[in-house]
């Protein structure tokens, strides 16, 4: 009886993503070869070249591809939740899961900020601005509606959560006692009571406008 086929796993490409993005958040770009990469690949670095033309090529990539997540992910969060008070959880749930599952693709992001951050504005202007723009409406639109504290500058607290959030997963390790859950629920705790009137807290699933979410890449 002949054996089921064996799921394939990764493909070279995949693999060489990963590695690369665990090297370089433990060791940097500069202190990493693109031999050690292809080692922890189990490939020969010209098949690693292959793939990637030069080691800054693979960094582009690793960004790139790690940013592209929400050019994919987030507008279906946000459509889906646009008549429902869980819009708010889904968003920082999905954003937070995305980063706890590969602990490095958050210390890479702020390794990355602090080493190069004219590059790392461009790629945010180019893969994750149109959709913080997007969150930002809105929580300017629950203003209007009475929802949220008036006092809050809704560019800047995207801004302050998305860093938070980054922060505190890619320096997890720190607080080892912590799961990731505990984290990721008192991240969410913080982010709400800084944004959400307690009176309408209950009431907030009714008040959402179920108005279509704006597609930013249509432009205007």
């Amino acid at each position: 009886m002949a054996q089921a086929a064996r799921p394939a796993g990764p493909d070279v490409r995949t693999q060489i993503l990963r590695e690369a993005t665990r090297l370089f958040a433990a060791q940097g770009f500069e202190a990493t070869s693109l031999q050690e990469i292809a080692d922890a690949v189990g490939v020969r670095k010209p098949s690693l070249l292959h793939h990637f033309a030069s080691k800054d090529a693979l960094r582009q990539s690793v960004l790139a591809d790690m940013l592209q997540h929400w050019s994919v992910v987030l507008p279906k969060v946000l459509l889906a939740a646009t008549s429902s008070h869980g819009q708010f959880d889904g968003v920082l749930a999905e954003t937070t899961l995305f980063f706890s599952e590969e602990p490095d693709r958050a210390r890479l992001l702020l390794r990355e900020a602090l080493d190069r951050p004219r590059e790392m504005r461009a790629l945010i202007r180019q893969y994750v601005r149109p959709w913080t723009n997007v969150i930002s409406e809105f929580i300017a639109k629950g203003q209007t509606h009475g929802r949220l504290w008036p006092e809050a500058d809704p560019e800047a607290y995207v801004v302050v959560v998305i860093h938070l959030l980054i922060a505190v997963l890619a320096t997890r390790d720190l607080l080892k006692t912590l799961p990731p859950e505990r984290l990721g629920a008192e991240l969410l705790r913080v982010a709400k009571t800084a944004l959400f009137k307690p009176a309408d807290w209950v009431a907030r699933e009714a008040a959402i406008d179920p108005e279509p979410l704006p597609d930013p890449s249509q432009g205007a």
